[in-house]
Parts: structure tokens; C-alpha cells; sequence
């Protein structure tokens, strides 16, 4: 109910709020900033943005925050001797490191990263990004608790985890409260037309999440792709593939695509956890948004850390993806039955022209003969297929020269796909000249040109190694059809 007591600067205020509530329907980061000749006279009007991302709302606080505050520092020492004087030491802007404290305490274990972006969303150009960071490690073992670095960095970064330090007159040490680990749970509707109560996510799903960002397919255009969980034990990949969907994942990453490794006790906490509570057998995906192998030259190497893990247990699996040939330590694991390990290929010409970077297919086919033998699951993805100058007789032999150094347990076909975010964050664009039509994951390949290139090996597949356990990925709901397969009868690479 309107308060006609209010102050004329007050109802402006709520009237800005509430259209900022309804904007925020629609697209979730919103601010807005006052334009007014200087401090304490009326506003003139709002500037008010609002967007579906919210890196943006992180650049405008810093561009609103210089504007505004500079703004109005000018206006008022302008020829006076506080004129050249920083604005950022005038002003009240409220206590940041209050603000800190209780944000924290809201959401003990917030990472640094999340807790700026909630401080911004709700504090929208009160403090800049230096100011923040400044206050956090000033805060560092006095009031805030950081245990994520001091294992492999002595400095923040955001991806550090915060708490807030809880002094026990009876204890000689600060005692740093934990999080409970939680397991949320949702009902999906599954492609076979089937529902099931499945894990959504572990605690945040910073670690551990089901990927479903692809609907149910409703029309011809609709990529089918059954919803997983995914690992996420890392991000980035030491690999530089022309169309690597990551390069607009993290186009706006600081690290952009550089390989970053996630906290060894977050994420063995909350794998332990999944694999103690969780009864409906999963495969959890390690390679989603990180090449599964590229943590294999750490003093403890990735694999030597989960599989372990994994082989304490025998219902649910760990899925590595992964173009390296580093097998070195796979090799010398046992048991290893709750491993599989799936190798991305490409005919020899794709690869040399677009995979930079990522070892030869031989090195790769070797490896996975090499863990074939050794008695691990290997299975093989031949995504994105491309189709270059002969692209019959270098995929043909592709796949004579996998088959001759082992059978795979599944083969997962896939053809080059691009959404406009890899588009726009890839170098080498020479790969878009391939893409014509749409679906619901991007841009595709002519559909008879990708018709012709499945049917091609799918018959090659069938008739001389008489093979059939071959699934599409991400691949339309037309193409299944046209290819007479059932696609509620799905095998693909990434579920069990």
C-alpha cells in the first residue's frame, strides 16, 4: 500500500525498487543509479540495466560506482584542496566488512567469488571490487576463515571458501564452523516418457550437479541429450580446440580456458558423500568441463585420487572423457572397475587441422588399447565429425585403425555443432563455415550431409565388424528418426 507520508525522494525510491522486482522476473541482475548535479539535490531520473548474466552486473557496479561517486566528489571539491584526493576515502558508504560478516554468516563456506556477486546484487554501487578484496584479506584470521588456500596458496582467490571465525573461550584454537553436506533431489521426466526422483546436486552443485540443461525433445529440430550428472572436480582444458564449446563457457572467466584445479577436500567430501547416501546407480562425469586426464601431472594425480574412491563401492561409476594419452597412472591403479575411460577421436586430417594442441589420434588409440588390455571400460566418441574433402575415406579409416588395436564397449557419434557463445568466443572461426541449420543446441551441419555421414558409418560399423552399440550425440530428434534409431533406447557416452 502506498504511504502518502513518504518524502517525494523516498516514493522515487520504491517506485525504482519495484520496477527493478518486476524487471528482475525476466532477467535476475539488476541495478540502478541516480543522476542529480551533486550531493543532496534531487535526483533528475534513474538510470536503471538489467541483465540475464551476471558478470554484467559486476561491470556496471564498477562503472556506476566510478561515474557516480567520482561524479559527485568533483562537483563538490572541485578548486578546492580535496579536489585531487581519491573519493573512495570520502563518503558514507556503510561498513563493507560488516556487510562481509554477514553475508558469510548467511552462507557459511560462500566461496569469494559468490559472496562479491550476492554483495553487489543486494548493495548494488556501494563499494568497488578493490575495496572488497582489500577489507577480505585484512579480515583474513581475524574474523574470516579461509582453509582452501593455505594448502596451496597463501593468498585468496575466488574460489576460496569463507567462514567466520567463532572464538570458544574454551578452546586454544578458533573453531570454524562446517556445512552440513546436502543432497537435493528432484523428479525428472526421463526420455523413455519414464519419471524418477534423481540427484539434482550435492550442497550447491559447485562439485557435483546434474547436467539438464536440454529439454525433453518436443520437435523435429530438438537435440536429444538424457540429462547426467556431472564432476566437477576442475574447469578448463590444457587443449586448444577451434570449436571447444568451453571457450564460451568461460569467455568472461578470468582464466578464460586455462586449467584450474578445485579444492581436493570440497570435492572428496562431497563425493563421499553421493556415494554413501545416493542408492540409484549413476555415472558421475569428470569430463564435462575439464579434460578428465589433465590433472594427472599433479604430485597426486586425479585419477589416483577418485578412483579409489569409487572402487570402495560398486553401484555407481566415474566417467573420465579426455584427448590425452597420459595414461600413466591409470595403468598402475587396481582395482579399477568402477572406472570408464572415453577417448575423444577425429579422422587424422580433422584433428591435425582443429584439435591444437591434444596428442595425435595414434598416441590416443594407443592409449586406449593400452587400457583396454589392462581391463578398464573404454569407450570412444567420435565428435565433432567434419565434413572435410574426403571425409568418407579418412573416417573409414579411422575407424579401421581403432578397431585394429581394440574393440571399444560403446561408440558415441557426434558431428560439429556450434552455440553462438562458442561462436563468439572462439579464434579460429574457420570451422563456422561448416554450420547451416538450427536446433535447439546451436547451429548444425546440413542435415543430409550429417545423414550421410552417420548412415556411412553406422554401415561400416555393422557390416565389417559387425558392431551395433553406437548412440548420437547431442543430435535432433529428425535425425534418430531418419536413421531408424531409438533414441529412448539410448547408450550414450556419458550415462551408464
Amino acid at each position: 500500500m502506498w504511504d502518502s507520508s513518504l518524502l517525494s525522494e523516498e516514493k522515487e525510491q520504491r517506485v525504482v525498487e519495484e520496477y527493478k522486482k518486476t524487471l528482475r522476473q525476466f532477467l535476475p541482475f539488476c541495478g540502478s543509479c541516480p543522476v542529480r548535479e551533486k550531493e543532496g539535490r534531487r535526483t533528475k531520473y534513474y538510470i536503471i540495466f538489467c541483465s540475464r548474466h551476471p558478470d554484467a552486473l559486476l561491470l556496471m557496479n564498477a562503472i556506476m560506482c566510478q561515474a557516480y561517486f567520482g561524479k559527485m566528489h568533483e562537483a563538490k571539491y572541485k578548486g578546492t584542496l580535496f579536489e585531487e584526493i581519491d573519493w573512495r576515502t570520502f563518503g558514507e558508504r556503510g561498513d563493507i566488512k560488516e556487510t562481509v560478516k554477514r553475508e558469510i554468516k548467511n552462507a557459511p563456506g560462500v566461496k569469494r567469488a559468490d559472496l562479491w556477486l550476492s554483495i553487489v546484487s543486494n548493495y548494488f554501487m556501494r563499494w568497488t571490487k578493490s575495496e572488497f578484496v582489500h577489507s577480505l584479506e585484512e579480515m583474513l584470521d581475524k574474523e574470516v576463515d579461509c582453509p582452501t588456500p593455505r594448502k596451496f596458496r597463501t593468498r585468496l582467490n575466488d574460489d576460496c571458501e569463507l567462514f567466520l571465525v567463532e572464538n570458544d573461550p574454551t578452546a586454544s584454537v578458533a573453531v570454524i564452523p562446517r556445512p552440513k553436506i546436502n543432497i537435493s533431489y528432484k523428479k525428472y521426466g526421463l526420455i523413455d516418457n519414464s519419471e524418477l526422483n534423481l540427484v539434482e546436486k550435492v550442497n550447491d552443485g559447485s562439485i557435483i550437479a546434474r547436467f539438464d540443461k536440454t529439454p525433453l525433445p518436443v520437435r523435429a529440430t530438438s537435440v536429444i541429450c538424457p540429462h547426467f550428472l556431472e564432476l566437477k572436480w576442475a574447469y578448463g582444458c590444457p587443449f586448444d580446440c577451434a570449436w571447444c564449446y568451453l571457450k564460451g563457457t568461460f569467455r568472461f572467466h578470468p582464466t578464460k580456458t586455462k586449467p584450474v584445479i578445485k579444492d581436493r577436500a570440497k570435492v572428496e567430501s562431497h563425493t563421499r558423500k553421493f556415494l554413501e547416501e545416493v542408492t540409484t546407480p549413476e555415472i558421475l562425469n569428470t569430463g564435462e568441463i575439464a579434460d578428465s586426464l589433465m590433472g594427472e601431472g599433479l604430485s597426486e594425480p586425479f585419477s589416483k585420487f577418485i578412483i579409489p574412491m569409487f572402487e570402495e563401492q560398486n553401484k555407481h561409476k566415474v566417467l573420465f572423457v579426455t584427448k590425452s594419452d597420459n595414461i600413466k597412472h591409470l595403468l598402475e591403479i587396481n582395482p579399477h572397475n568402477q572406472a570408464i575411460i572415453s577417448f575423444s577421436l577425429n579422422a587424422d586430417k580433422v584433428a591435425k587441422r582443429w584439435e591444437n594442441g591434444a596428442p595425435s589420434v595414434d598416441r590416443r588409440i594407443e592409449a586406449g588399447r593400452k587400457l583396454s588390455q589392462a581391463g578398464y571400460e573404454v569407450r570412444i566418441r567420435i565428435d565433432p565429425m567434419v565434413p572435410v574433402s574426403e571425409w568418407e575415406k579418412h573416417y573409414t579409416d579411422l575407424i579401421t585403425q581403432i578397431f585394429t588395436n581394440f574393440t571399444p564397449s560403446r561408440i558415441t557419434l557426434g558431428s560439429l555443432r556450434g552455440l553462438q557463445s562458442t561462436v563468439n568466443g572462439s579464434t579460429d572461426k574457420s570451422w563456422v563455415d561448416y554450420l547451416m541449420e538450427s536446433s535447439n543446441w546451436g547451429k548444425k551441419i546440413a542435415f543430409r550431409t550429417r545423414y550421410e555421414m552417420y548412415s556411412r558409418i553406422l554401415t561400416l560399423l555393422k557390416n565389417d565388424y559387425a558392431y551395433t552399440n553406437v548412440a548420437l550425440c547431442k543430435e535432433t530428434l529428425a535425425m534418430w528418426g531418419r536413421l531408424e534409431m531409438d533414441y529412448k533406447k539410448i547408450r550414450c557416452n556419458c550415462v551408464l
